[in-house]
């Protein structure tokens, strides 16, 4: 996988979804294992009253399966802000999606959770202006993800009426060190956690994401999740993921599990005793669930709040099994609506 590229033309009202200039070769291009994603970004500029526009892509470039949290960033000039926060358009909705707007309008954090399969692709848009004296600069995009396997391909530029950077591939994270050994399990405690090329993070308590983490080169200042035990303290960016020699221990009770996953459709309900193809689970509460088919596991399982995906499992033969989910609020009930026919 090569890095990509795009350039605003020389009067920044033009409009140009310029030809990608190459990057470093990928590690997947050239080993051809493991999960990769990958960031573009593609604008026009504003002209006159209307604002100019912005697309971030992020694609599983890789050969495997890219899981759990991904983060993402867009940075834009001094001069320059954005005025919508950014909106998803990808369909189907089986994953989670927030994002976050800095008060100048200049720093955009995006968080996805779910599966991504080898070629899917997803983008979020978003609107901006340019000051009449600010009308030149570089526009940044990174994403990261903490089991992505090639950091050349994480970083994406759009130059305004300026050079083109040279393609860029972040440097690996290195963590020294949390300030705070641990906390309540109900969460909220402020963590900062020190280190080297941290900057463009997000900050993993075991698998579960941090709240409000914001990362500077040499430090991350978060607050913690709910939780229960002694986690990993792991720090994600662009360049990769390290984690902390200490953990962090949470003493008291958990929070309150999340309400029950109920499942209310399936389609389709009915498929081959090999198992394959794509089933489409609805109902609620189902965010960050795994999907069992009988006692059987699904494969490449993605969930959103109100909407799964799912590769059927082999089954057992011919019948008829109960499709459920499984999330911190329990496996849900088995209801006729979630059967699911293997045909001979």
């Amino acid at each position: 996988m090569t890095s990509r590229r795009t350039r605003l033309s020389a009067v920044c009202a033009a409009v140009l979804l310029a030809t990608a200039a190459a990057g470093p070769a990928s590690a997947s291009d050239d080993q051809g294992g493991g999960p990769d994603v990958a960031v573009t970004v593609y604008g026009t500029g504003p002209s006159g009253r209307s604002p100019g526009q912005l697309s971030v892509h992020w694609k599983s470039a890789g050969t495997a399966d890219v899981t759990g949290v991904t983060h993402l960033t867009l940075d834009l000039p001094s001069g320059m802000r954005m005025h919508d926060v950014a909106m998803m358009y990808s369909t189907p909705y089986d994953y989670s999606f927030a994002e976050s707007l800095s008060p100048d309008g200049r720093h955009l954090d995006a968080t996805f959770t779910g599966t991504m399969v080898p070629g899917r692709e997803y983008f979020m848009k978003t609107t901006f202006s340019a000051a009449p004296d600010a009308r030149s600069g570089v526009i940044r995009a990174t994403v990261a993800n903490r089991d992505d396997t090639d950091p050349s391909d994480n970083v994406a530029t759009l130059a305004v009426n300026t050079p083109q950077p040279p393609a860029e591939t972040p440097h690996q994270p290195e963590v020294s060190g949390i300030s705070t050994p641990g906390g309540p399990g109900t969460g909220g405690t402020e963590v900062t956690v020190t280190g080297s090329h941290l900057a463009d993070g997000f900050v993993l308590f075991g698998d579960d994401p941090a709240i409000g983490t914001s990362c500077t080169e040499t430090s991350c200042v978060a607050r913690t999740p709910g939780g229960a035990g002694t986690v990993p303290v792991t720090v994600v960016t662009p360049g990769g993921a390290d984690t902390a020699d200490d953990g962090f221990a949470y003493s008291g009770p958990p929070p309150a599990a999340p309400p029950a996953p109920v499942v209310t459709g399936l389609t389709p309900s009915s498929g081959p005793a090999s198992g394959g193809g794509q089933a489409y689970v609805q109902g609620t509460n189902l965010a960050g669930g795994t999907v069992l088919f009988g006692d059987r596991p699904a494969q490449h399982v993605s969930c959103g709040p109100s909407f799964c995906t799912a590769t059927p499992p082999a089954g057992a033969g011919a019948g008829t099994v109960d499709v459920t989910v499984t999330t911190r609020g329990g496996r849900s009930a088995a209801v006729p609506a979630g059967r699911y026919v293997y045909e001979p």
